[in-house]
């Protein structure tokens, strides 16, 4: 029941700009499934949902497809978007997005699998990165700069 549960979340979201697990858990009765906000939240969680702008002050939930090989185009996209600017404060990296971006940029940075990352942590519009060394740091800005400097 929980993967049929989880897998209707995916096809909804993909289908409708659903910003709230309240629009989310009535979306999941309409559709026949009995849920609490309690597991709507769980599995926000365990699907590793983020949420982006859509402009006019909206956010909706969306789903990054994990690929273990490479920056996606969809990774790739969100992070040129969001992407405001970069700070270094030697093995901190501080990550300016568009407000309302910064959890789904860091999801993009996640991705990349960068080993010099040591964590991330974001706020509304912005993200802070700690990075093993001052060196480092100077190496993770240099790969989020070709990914956002990048022309399809």
């Amino acid at each position: 029941m929980k993967q049929k549960r989880q897998n209707k979340i995916l096809n909804l979201i993909e289908e409708r700009d659903i910003e709230t697990q309240e629009e989310l858990a009535a979306c999941l009765k309409e559709a026949g499934f009995d849920v609490t906000q309690a597991t709507v939240s769980r599995d926000i969680r365990e699907l590793k949902l983020s949420k982006i702008s859509i402009g006019s002050g909206k956010q909706k939930y969306i789903s990054f497809h994990h690929d273990e090989t490479f920056l996606g185009d969809k990774y790739s996209r969100v992070l040129k978007e969001g992407f405001g600017g970069m700070a270094m404060a030697q093995n901190l990296l501080v990550v300016k997005t568009v407000s309302g971006m910064a959890m789904a940029v860091a999801a993009a940075l996640d991705a990349m699998k960068m080993s010099e990352i040591v964590g991330t942590i974001a706020g509304d519009d912005t993200i802070m990165m700690a990075i093993k060394n001052k060196e480092d740091t100077e190496t993770v800005m240099r790969k989020i700069e070709e990914v956002v400097n990048h022309v399809n």
